[in-house]
């Protein structure tokens, strides 16, 4: 799962992305707004899978800090994505902590999971992920496994940014994605060899199988 796997949206997104947080680092309060666009619905995705109905509540309070610390982040596109991540999972982490609960995949938000037509093997199982069965299977996953998969295919992050995010090493999140994926397609019935690129075949199945 290399950069190749990133999700389509996101690649086409990033460009517009960086350029809006530049605008708005300026005090240019639309382009923020263009900003929050661009990476609410993935964020909000993630999120559904660590705090369920909750949220929206955590994404509210994980944009209050965004736009108080917008002045100190430094980066592209591709590395706000990654930071409001992090920012998200903080805040999702204490939410939970304050509920004396243990982070655990939820039901996502299937509107959000349906993205145009796939080439790359994350679009494939993002699309897979937009269909009822496959989210009931990815609520089942271990939590490492599915944030993994969560942040690779929902959010659109490479390896190493979901790593940062999670503060493990790039082979960590990597094998728990492909353990997650691999799990998704026995789980659907589709074949998925062993070896180095069962990852990749995992995902293209995936999308195959709807």
């Amino acid at each position: 799962m290399g950069q190749g796997g990133k999700s389509r949206r996101a690649q086409a997104y990033d460009g517009e992305l960086g350029a809006a947080v530049a605008r708005a680092q300026a005090g240019d309060e639309a382009a923020f707004a263009v900003a929050y666009r661009i990476v609410q619905p993935g964020l909000l995705g993630y999120l559904r899978g660590l705090v369920g109905e909750d949220a929206e509540d955590v994404a509210s309070d994980a944009w209050l800090e965004i736009a108080r610390d917008l002045g100190r982040f430094t980066g592209d596109g591709a590395g706000f994505r990654g930071w409001t991540a992090t920012i998200a999972r903080h805040r999702a982490l204490d939410h939970l902590r304050r509920r004396r609960s243990r982070p655990r995949p939820a039901a996502l938000d299937a509107e959000l999971l349906e993205l145009p037509g796939p080439h790359s093997t994350h679009d494939q199982a993002l699309e897979s992920l937009s269909t009822e069965r496959t989210l009931a299977l990815v609520r089942e996953l271990p939590r490492d496994q599915a944030e993994a998969v969560l942040l690779r295919v929902v959010v659109g992050l490479d390896g190493p940014a979901a790593a940062r995010v999670l503060g493990k090493r790039p082979g960590a999140v990597r094998t728990a994605a492909h353990r997650g994926l691999r799990r998704l397609a026995r789980q659907l019935g589709v074949a998925a060899p062993a070896g180095e690129g069962v990852t990749d075949e995992a995902s293209r199945t995936l999308g195959e199988s709807k």
